[in-house]
């Protein structure tokens, strides 16, 4: 999946969030403001690219989910090493919290999977808009895992969000059963980024991205394999080798947007992603979003933004990791 919305003030990520990352002060210049707009509207771009890959793959093919699932991960390891050979391995294994970093690997692992098999059935920007719950689930769940109690004005924007994902799926009228993976992959996104939060005091950017994709590439690959079918053609080989570099491209342009920017000018954009996923969504597969799904999407954009409104007016900065 994803990788694409977490909780108001930060950014998705499949991979650690800026919440570890170096944060840009607030009198950033205009220009890179601007630059941090661009790198986050390119990175949703690869984002949406990668979910459109693996929906061709899912639907056009013959190869089993686990083994696109899998492709993801182990290509984002291989382009990782590639481009860090040369730092220490300390660099990317040292950790204060390996069980913590183990189960957020495995969240993510489950987040990708749970994505991918919604997109057999579902249209992008249906699995776009039930991601942008995520927001609205971290800052409900929080209070008590986190201690980071919501106002009432907060709630009640919580609330709009909830009830604009009723409006979008709209329940009583034959529910898709691959709608149960959707929700699946968000929640496991949310206690993803609740643990990213919990983990970026303790260890650095580096090293949690490295451990996201760590269970994604070694605990799937013995299924992987197993399971393996060959691709019968060009375009499913170059498919299946492009998820994990537009997965590890997007990530970095991603957390380096929310270096140069402060995240409450960056984080909107993030909504963005609508009109990506919907572009690809009809380019490649000539699907467009109807009208309840877009009616739906927008009332969770809005309640998203206000959330990130309350977050940057009253909440206390933390001070982040020092990044590698």
């Amino acid at each position: 999946m994803n990788d694409r919305i977490t909780e108001p003030g930060t950014p998705h990520a499949s991979e650690p969030t800026p919440s570890g990352a170096a944060r840009a002060p607030a009198s950033a210049h205009a220009s890179d403001r601007f630059k941090a707009i661009g790198l986050l509207l390119l990175a949703l771009t690869l984002f949406s690219g990668l979910d459109s890959a693996a929906k061709y793959l899912a639907t056009q093919s013959d190869l089993p989910i686990v083994q696109i699932v899998w492709a993801r991960f182990a290509g984002q390891f291989l382009l990782m090493l590639s481009i860090l050979s040369a730092l220490p391995l300390s660099a990317l294994i040292g950790t204060r919290k390996l069980g913590w970093e183990l189960l957020r690997s495995l969240l993510m692992a489950a987040t990708t999977a749970f994505n991918f098999l919604a997109l057999q059935h579902l249209r992008l920007d249906q699995t776009v808009t039930v991601i942008f719950l995520g927001p609205l689930i971290v800052a409900l769940l929080a209070g008590p895992l986190l201690g980071e109690w919501v106002g009432w004005r907060r709630f009640a924007a919580i609330s709009v969000g909830f009830a604009g994902i009723l409006i979008a799926v709209r329940p009583g009228t034959g529910l898709h059963p691959a709608f149960s993976y959707a929700f699946g992959a968000v929640m496991a996104f949310s206690f993803f980024v609740l643990l990213t939060r919990y983990l970026a005091a303790f260890d650095r950017p580096l090293a949690m991205l490295f451990y996201s994709i760590l269970l994604g590439t070694f605990a799937l690959a013995p299924f992987a394999l197993w399971a393996w079918v060959w691709p019968q053609s060009l375009l499913e080989w170059v498919l299946l080798a492009a998820l994990g570099t537009l997965g590890g491209v997007g990530h970095y342009l991603f957390i380096h947007a929310y270096r140069l920017a402060p995240a409450p000018i960056v984080a909107p954009f993030l909504y963005l992603q609508l009109l990506t996923m919907v572009t690809f969504g009809y380019a490649v597969f000539g699907q467009l979003p109807d009208g309840w799904t877009i009616a739906g999407s927008f009332v969770i954009i809005g309640s998203g933004i206000y959330l990130i409104h309350r977050e940057r007016v009253t909440k206390t900065p933390v001070q982040p990791v020092d990044p590698i």
